[in-house]
């Protein structure tokens, strides 16, 4: 079985999370135009968390990566969540950071409020 990187980093991240006193409300949600990759929740602020995960910063920071238009879908993708659960909550969007060294998570960086949605 082949290995994937970005599966070992939602694993890890959700696992992070967790340790950090979030419920994991869901993972990997799809729509045709974007995917949450992590829905979170501490307190009373839900957490649309992307998770990128590099091997290095060599190319740049695993941050970096979600481009102004990745940011976009995931804010369509986040509204219709919110519609879909009925949500009436405090949000933000967290990029979780993910370094892997061989098949092993090697650190894991979160980035709260990694990005805003604009007016």
């Amino acid at each position: 079985m082949m290995f994937n990187s970005g599966k070992t980093g939602e694993a890890a991240a959700t696992k992070y999370l967790k340790v950090k006193g979030y419920k994991i409300i869901d993972r990997n949600y799809r729509k045709t135009y974007g995917e949450l990759d992590i829905v979170a929740q501490k307190g009373e602020n839900i957490a649309f968390v992307e998770v990128k995960t590099r091997k290095s910063d060599s190319y740049g920071t695993p941050a970096e990566f979600v481009t102004l238009k990745k940011q976009k879908k995931l804010i369509k993708a986040a509204y219709t969540y919110i519609q879909e659960h009925n949500l009436d909550a405090e949000f933000t969007f967290d990029v979780v950071e993910v370094y892997i060294e061989g098949k092993k998570v090697k650190d894991i960086n979160h980035i709260k409020n990694a990005f805003y949605v604009s007016e």
